[in-house]
């Protein structure tokens, strides 16, 4: 019944997340919630960490994607496990940085970077900027010069591999605002650009090649691909290429049946790719790099809702109106993705129904699924929607003024607040 290990039901018939009552939490902070179990987030870290040093003899690196879930609490929480970050923003840097995180673990992403964002990346010392076009690397030279610091880069490279994916994330492709592209023979002549630049210095390539991908091929093939651009490099420039950092996009169990891979089963396979093909092409083995975000994220955290409305319309559908939406759950109107739902305080009961499940906003969009199995549900009931923990606070908005909700930790049966719920107040700070 559950997409994660870590919820259950109590002697209540109550749903628990980390063994913590979700009814309890709802009462003492409200709703809508966001919870996350923090002993998930540092059981995935670990995971991904561990198989990296097991499957590359000590050569790879973790960089969360905070762009997934970022806070504070959540920036120490990756460093306090040893791990690095990916950041695609000047907020997302700005948070690692009043974080303490080290910085030099950081690689900074985006494929339109402004110069403030270049500068404040220097000025905090992020271990390496992923340069994303020739524009871009031409003001980094410029801003480095006048600086006189020399930061380390990577290239965004698009591999041309199709992910299976939906459309809007698939990133890997030769149609992509991302990266250079690999066919036309865009990514070596910026290679060679680089290479002669004075104030940069060129530390490894980057791919991605999608999100919420099932297969391990695509990985393997972009593995394999990328290497091959490396060989290529060196025997063309006699430029040895020291990292390769192979993105993310590891997809994970939103619905009972998904049956995701298990991911030291993605790290073991790419691995071995990696290893055949330095040895076949000649090339010492880089520094690897992944990016997961979702996949620690995501199963980590629950969005708890309370029922305001049960509006039935014979032979069409059941509505359930929730007191959130949209705007702290936009991904099933932006990407139809689907979520598995329980009536929280009916955890215990059997899902007889399926309803559609709506929010507050003035949309008829406004949806957090449809056709969704669920207990009976009434005005006062809890819902609680699963795997929400990435990309729904981080995408959350103030669509009708609506307040973003609190963040809850949970850890060995306590609770606490990582982030505040807004005030009214805060919906017009900025105004003047």
């Amino acid at each position: 019944m559950f997409v994660s290990e870590n919820l259950g039901v109590n002697e209540n018939g109550h749903l628990t997340i980390g063994g913590i009552d979700t009814v309890d939490l709802a009462q003492e902070y409200g709703t809508p919630l966001y919870v996350m179990d923090e002993q998930v987030i540092r059981s995935n870290l670990r995971r991904f960490h561990e198989s990296m040093q097991k499957y590359y003899d000590g050569k790879g690196e973790v960089h969360y994607a905070s762009k997934a879930f970022s806070c504070l609490e959540m920036c120490r929480i990756v460093a306090s496990e040893g791990d690095g970050l990916d950041a695609v923003s000047i907020g997302e840097l700005y948070t690692a940085v009043k974080a303490g995180f080290p910085m030099e673990k950081v690689g900074f992403h985006g494929n339109n970077k402004t110069d403030e964002e270049l500068e404040y990346a220097i000025e905090v010392g992020v271990g390496h900027i992923i340069v994303d076009n020739l524009p871009e690397l031409r003001r980094l030279e410029k801003i480095a010069a006048e600086k006189g610091v020399k930061p380390h880069i990577m290239f965004r490279i698009k591999p041309g591999i199709d992910a299976h994916t939906h459309d809007f994330v698939k990133t890997g492709q030769i149609d992509s605002k991302f990266g250079f592209a690999l066919e036309t023979g865009e990514a070596f002549e910026a290679v060679k650009e680089a290479v002669s630049c004075e104030n940069v210095k060129l530390v490894g390539l980057h791919c991605h090649i999608g999100s919420q991908i099932f297969d391990i091929d695509p990985f393997v093939e972009a593995a394999k691909v990328m290497l091959g651009l490396i060989a290529k490099i060196k025997d063309n420039l006699g430029y040895e290429i020291a990292g390769l950092n192979l993105g993310g996009g590891f997809g994970i169990k939103y619905l009972n049946e998904h049956d995701p891979v298990p991911f030291e089963k993605y790290l073991e396979k790419v691995s071995e790719a990696v290893k055949s093909e330095c040895a076949r092409l000649n090339i010492t083995q880089p520094m690897i790099y992944i990016e997961p975000g979702r996949s620690i994220a995501a199963p980590a955290g629950i969005t708890l809702y309370k029922v305001g409305a049960r509006k039935e319309i014979p032979n069409i559908r059941t509505y359930i109106s929730v007191d959130g939406g949209m705007a702290d759950s936009p991904r099933y109107i932006l990407y139809g993705s689907e979520y598995e739902a329980i009536v929280a305080n009916k955890a215990n009961e059997e899902r007889t129904e399926k309803v559609t499940i709506a929010g507050k906003c003035c949309e008829s969009g406004d949806l957090i699924g449809e056709n969704m199995p669920l207990q009976h549900a009434e005005s006062g009931d809890i819902i609680a929607v699963c795997a929400t923990g990435a990309y729904n606070y981080s995408m959350s908005s103030n669509y009708n003024r609506l307040q973003k909700p609190a963040v809850v930790f949970v850890n060995n049966g306590q609770s606490r607040i990582a982030v505040k719920r807004e005030t009214l107040d805060d919906i017009i700070r900025n105004d003047i």
